[in-house]
């Protein structure tokens, strides 16, 4: 394993708490993907974009590898339930998605050796790809702050919906994954 691996599996390792199948794969797709781009990894790139497309663990190791955060509004997670990840550099105009080949069965206690040392050509898939990318979804200061008509709770970036003359939250409009219990803490 050489010692950018390394360093990126160990520090993705500190980031998510154990070193398992996914992040492993998740750091070396998310490397593939930033040497594809010709960025440094673990380094915030100011045009970079990424997007992922599973909540697991390669979302943990694609984080690190790129400097991408959902708090600076450059780590977007889209909901497809699959393996992969579309790097956008915005400086250059250039996207590549990169998803994993199908990997060789092997024992499960040989599967992270071979993750780790494995050619990068044998576990990655890279496409170049076009994003398109709503305005509001840009990194950057909000692109609008508005209250809620029901609620008071304010609105970032345009997320407000128009019902009759009245502008609310997505919460208000259509109903929430919460429920407010009145008089005592929600349970599990």
């Amino acid at each position: 394993m050489s010692a950018e691996i390394q360093e990126c599996v160990e520090k993705a390792k500190a980031f998510h708490g154990d070193a398992c199948f996914g992040l492993v794969l998740g750091t070396r797709l998310g490397l593939a993907a930033m040497k594809e781009l010709g960025l440094e990894p673990m380094k915030r790139a100011r045009g970079l974009i990424t997007f992922v497309e599973v909540d697991r663990c390669m979302a943990d190791a694609i984080q690190v590898v790129t400097g991408c955060t959902l708090g600076h509004r450059n780590l977007k997670y889209v909901d497809y339930g699959k393996f992969a990840a579309v790097l956008w550099d915005t400086t250059s105009c250039r996207a590549v998605r990169v998803s994993p080949k199908e990997l060789p069965f092997m024992e499960d206690s040989k599967v992270l050796e071979y993750l780790q040392n494995a050619p990068e050509e044998e576990l990655a898939r890279l496409e170049d790809v076009e994003v398109h990318l709503d305005e509001n979804d840009l990194p950057g200061k909000p692109k609008g702050r508005v209250a809620c008509s029901k609620c008071g709770e304010r609105i970032f970036d345009n997320r407000g919906v128009a019902v009759g003359n009245r502008l609310l939250c997505r919460p208000c409009a259509n109903g929430a994954y919460y429920r407010v219990v009145k008089g005592g803490a929600v349970k599990p």
